[in-house]
């Protein structure tokens, strides 16, 4: 199992980024993928969600209106499209797999994104 993250960068406040999470090794069109980040000296913090099944996407909080996520099984690919980013959105993200029972059982590398005029 293979999880890669790309697509981080920096970006101005107020800017967009697009982060992709390619996967290999596994039917990637039977599993929910998780995208978390950890901020520089914190600990990890959820991001968002997409079903396997029925593609039903869940947000954080903070993340609801600015941060998109979709997937296209045909590539084994999510992606995490966001916006209208903001200096407390510095972090590293990192996209994992959702088993059958909810826990992240593989993690990508991470990538950073810095969000900084």
């Amino acid at each position: 199992v293979q999880l890669v993250e790309s697509g981080g960068g920096l970006v101005q406040p107020g800017g967009s980024l697009r982060l992709s999470c390619a996967a290999s090794g596994f039917t990637f069109d039977g599993y929910g993928i998780t995208w978390v980040r950890q901020a520089p000296g914190k600990g990890l913090e959820w991001v968002s969600d997409i079903d396997w099944n029925d593609g039903y996407t869940y947000y954080a909080n903070p993340m609801k209106g600015r941060f998109t996520i979709s997937r296209d099984n045909a590539k084994n690919t999510v992606y995490l499209q966001m916006n209208v980013l903001k200096p407390e959105d510095t972090a590293v993200y990192y996209c994992a797999k959702r088993s059958r029972d909810g826990a992240l059982d593989a993690w990508g590398q991470g990538t950073l994104v810095t969000v900084s005029s």
